[in-house]
């Protein structure tokens, strides 16, 4: 009974959260702005004028996702002068199929072409897309072509004053949100890392999940850096929304800080082989600060629910204790280890202070606010240039192609249904374009997932039509589905698509009176429009992943190799860390996460299709290994007093460049020679540790803090450098065997 009772619990939990979601109240509003249109227009006998505004509204409103409002108003407009646009010309496009056919290829390649402007603009796309297909469906018996295209356009603009309205009554809702979220994929982050240090762990099956976990938080982390930095500031908001771009810091801090590695896991493996108990000390640490972040989570704005730091400061306390008793029995290296383990969880800790301090809601004169001038260098601007189209006019563009192959399928689709005898034509088109991805992957799960949610919609709607008669429920319950397919269509796209389904078929209940008719073709519409757009990402110029994968690996190689240099100059200059490198850090956790992703992508495609995947897969991990060795590097340097850079530290650093450089060179030429064999034990790294026995730790007097910090200092970044020099010539290695032609 318990065991039910808490599966049930957790689900009500869960449906609670997702009611209370902005992806829910977004989807309320698109409820809202397509139903009262409809509803007043049949009240006052405008019935046409309604469903044009509602149309209108629909359309417009897939620019309203997550980001600074900026953004999704100047989307959410451009949307309704697409949509107004292709309104009119969709309006002359009932003629013969012959002459329709042209015209909807080239408009759908144009449409879709705006993508090349990043995502803001695909959603924009995707707007005018769906105004072009259901325009094909609907012709306004009342209304004038270009009468019902301004209204389209109002439309829009009802919509947009709606979200104008719902930002102003719940500003802080979806910063609330991606904050929690990004909380709780911190939490699960930073206890997959403790996970990895364990002596007996199966990392092969870790590994995947946290580069999946990196990949995520890096998502979230650059949309609340546009929401936090790009947003207006407005009267009552402004603190908020510094204070909370401070925890946003501190959040990917503490991804950076657990991503560092003192040392790498086969000597850490090999010190502690007879000693696992120490390293379950510091898991036990961080499991606890992991086990915090989800309180924080959960805690929300509430004060009085943030977690108090009495239970960790007690937990530290004991893991100083038990180091200092350790002291007795450790060799050398093993000692420093250990401080240098503890140094790394002490600065996470001091993270998770300030996250709790700054929710507590300080009196902002004690706060040290972020400059926006400068915070606004980290959202790089999309570049807007009319050239971009032209330069991507290639089959070398991933989004070309995507384009080409969308029309003309496109075109398929609407020439199957204009000969065979469709009920609607038009939903093989709808099928069609919001199925097909640019990515193969992608495209085969949406396919897969709108084929089986629509059986599952048809099945409920089949049952459900015979138990109920009356045309106002079919109604109300046409808007329910509505609402819940467009509040689970990212969440859960299987979900989304029965939900979708069932509103189709409720609604055209109320229309006509053969539903079971109704069903069988929004089945059998889907099911063709899927499989023509699988199909066609087999057959009709497929963009594979192991062609673009090697620009991934470039893009990572040079982002860690320009950190690596701004680590080195900082370590040689000290003095205060410039924004520059900053930046520099933050690409390369950018780059080495969109590499993770692209391989991800590479994986889901089929085997046949697949290059190399071994060795890439071995070059996505050395390049995530690197940066943590990077990140280990980085957050000692930032975080301690150190000593002046050695004549060999510069030198090992610029021959690690170097083999970043060829690196490079070798990814970009595809030709170059095999590297001779190099290891780490290299001559540049021959007794660089002093040879102190156990006797000589113990000797170390407390008061002799200095030389033990020169000692933890001359340890750790001895360890990462010889460790990134290793990995710099296994990158080489690699490189020059890979084949991706």
């Amino acid at each position: 009974m318990s065991t039910v009772t808490l599966f049930i619990s957790e689900n009500f939990k869960e449906l609670q959260q997702f009611l209370k979601s902005t992806n829910f109240s977004r989807a309320i509003l698109v409820g809202i702005a397509i139903t009262l249109p409809i509803v007043m227009g049949l009240q006052l006998g405008y019935f046409e004028i309604g469903l044009a505004l509602c149309f209108g509204a629909f359309w417009s409103s897939p620019s309203d996702v997550s980001g600074s409002f900026q953004h999704k108003k100047i989307g959410i407009l451009i949307s309704a002068a697409l949509v107004m646009v292709v309104s009119f010309i969709g309006g002359y496009l009932h003629y013969e199929t012959w002459l329709s056919l042209p015209v909807l290829g080239i408009l759908s390649f144009g449409i879709a072409y705006i993508s090349v402007y990043g995502f803001r603009a695909s959603l924009v796309s995707f707007s005018g897309l769906l105004a072009l297909v259901l325009s094909l469906g609907h012709d306004s018996e009342e209304l004038e072509i270009y009468q019902y295209a301004v209204l389209v356009a109002v439309g829009g603009l009802w919509y947009f004053l709606l979200a104008k309205i719902w930002h102003h009554i719940n500003p802080k809702a979806e910063t609330e949100e991606l904050l929690s979220e990004t909380y709780e994929l911190t939490a699960k982050f930073i206890e997959t890392r403790g996970k990895l240090i364990g002596p007996h762990v199966d990392r092969e099956k870790l590994l995947p999940k946290l580069l999946k976990l990196q990949s995520e938080l890096t998502e979230n982390h650059e949309t609340l850096r546009e929401i936090l930095i790009l947003s207006r500031k407005t009267s009552g908001m402004s603190n908020y929304q510094d204070k909370r771009l401070l925890v946003f810091v501190q959040l990917v801090e503490m991804m950076e800080t657990a991503i560092a590695n003192p040392v790498n896991y086969d000597r850490m493996d090999a010190l502690f082989n007879d000693h696992p108990q120490y390293i379950k000390i510091f898991q036990n640490l961080i499991f606890k600060m992991s086990h915090q972040l989800r309180m924080i989570s959960k805690a929300g704005n509430d004060k009085k629910n943030l977690p108090n730091n009495d239970n960790i400061r007690q937990c530290f306390e004991s893991v100083r204790l038990e180091i200092a008793l350790l002291r007795e029995t450790l060799d050398y290296e093993e000692f420093l280890m250990l401080q240098n383990l503890l140094g790394y969880q002490e600065k996470q800790f001091k993270k998770l202070k300030r996250i709790k301090w700054l929710l507590g809601d300080p009196n902002a004169v004690e706060v040290d606010f972020i400059d926006r001038k400068v915070a606004k260098s980290f959202v790089p601007p999309q570049d807007y240039d009319p050239m971009l189209l032209v330069r991507n006019f290639s089959f070398k563009s991933t989004i070309f192609r995507h384009s080409l192959r969308l029309a003309v399928t496109v075109m398929i689709g609407f020439a199957l249904g204009s000969i065979f005898p469709f009920q609607n034509p038009y939903w093989i088109l709808l099928t069609i374009i919001i199925i097909m991805r640019p990515s193969y992957g992608l495209t085969k799960s949406r396919a897969k997932d709108r084929m089986i949610g629509t059986l599952i919609g048809g099945a409920i709607a089949t049952g459900m039509v015979f138990l109920i008669r009356e045309p106002y429920v079919y109604g109300a319950m046409g808007i329910a589905s509505l609402i819940f397919a467009l509040a689970l269509v990212q969440k859960n796209y299987k979900a989304s698509a029965t939900f979708i389904t069932l509103s189709v078929v409720f609604i055209y209940a109320i229309l006509q009176p053969d539903v079971l008719t109704v069903i069988k073709f929004r089945i059998l519409d889907t099911l063709v429009g899927a499989g023509l757009s699988y199909v066609a990402m087999l057959w009709l110029w497929p963009t594979w992943e192991f062609i673009e994968i090697n620009e991934s690996i470039e893009k990572s190689v040079k982002a860690n190799k320009d950190f690596l240099h701004k680590i080195s100059e900082y370590y040689q200059r000290k003095g205060n860390i410039p924004t520059s490198y900053n930046i520099a850090r933050k690409e390369a956790f950018l780059e080495t996460s969109n590499l993770n992703s692209a391989f991800q992508r590479m994986a889901q495609e089929p085997k046949s299709k697949q290059r190399e995947t071994d060795k890439i897969y071995e070059l996505v991990v050395l390049n995530h290994a690197f940066l943590a060795s990077l990140a280990s590097l980085s957050a000692y340097i930032q975080y301690h007093k150190t000593t002046e850079a050695s004549e060999r530290f510069k030198i090992v650093t610029e021959k690690i460049e170097k083999n970043l450089e060829r690196v490079l060179q070798c990814l970009k030429d595809k030709k170059c020679e095999s590297p001779r064999a190099t290891s780490e034990d290299n001559p540049l790294f021959e007794e660089q540790f002093p040879t102190f026995s156990s006797l000589d730790i113990r000797n170390l007097a407390s008061k002799d803090k200095e030389t033990i910090r020169d000692l933890q200092e001359t340890h750790l970044v001895w360890e990462q450098l010889q460790w990134l020099f290793s990995m710099s010539s296994k990158m080489l290695k690699l490189a020059a065997t890979v084949k991706l032609d």
